[in-house]
């Protein structure tokens, strides 16, 4: 009575594995908690990581601090290498673009926000808790 039992082989692979297989996380385990924590959603649902895929599904994710969405093209539960993992998705245009987008935006902000070239010293981290808190 359970579909996913009739499922085959290849179509019975969980989410968190797909993830794993396509490279978007470099463990199982990171896949799970991005998809438990909410910032994964399977056709626009928040889905759990036991969640079956299917091809045709769009999958909207967070890899690094950038959002992209993926339409599921083939099912793989094996991680293969870089170019073989490409082939099991397809980024839609609006996520390209807006993909696009957020990395010149980090950049812009990287820019408007330098790092000093080094740590500061003991008198110098005491300087700046003094302005943060006050007499430290």
């Amino acid at each position: 009575m359970n579909p996913s039992k009739d499922a085959g082989p290849a179509q019975g692979v969980r989410l968190d594995k797909w993830l794993w297989a396509a490279r978007f996380y470099k463990t199982r385990n990171i896949a799970r908690e991005m998809i438990a924590g909410g910032k994964v959603d399977y056709n626009g649902v928040r889905a759990k990581p036991s969640r079956t895929v299917e091809t045709g599904a769009l999958v909207r994710l967070i890899k690094g601090s950038v959002r992209m969405e993926v339409e599921i093209l083939k099912i793989s539960e094996v991680r293969g290498p870089a170019s073989v993992a490409q082939e099991l998705y397809r980024e839609t245009e609006e996520s390209k673009i807006s993909r696009e987008k957020q990395i010149a935006q980090l950049k812009v902000n990287a820019l408007l926000s330098p790092h000093p070239d080094t740590k500061p010293s003991k008198k110098e981290r005491r300087q700046l808790l003094n302005v943060k808190y006050g007499e430290y």
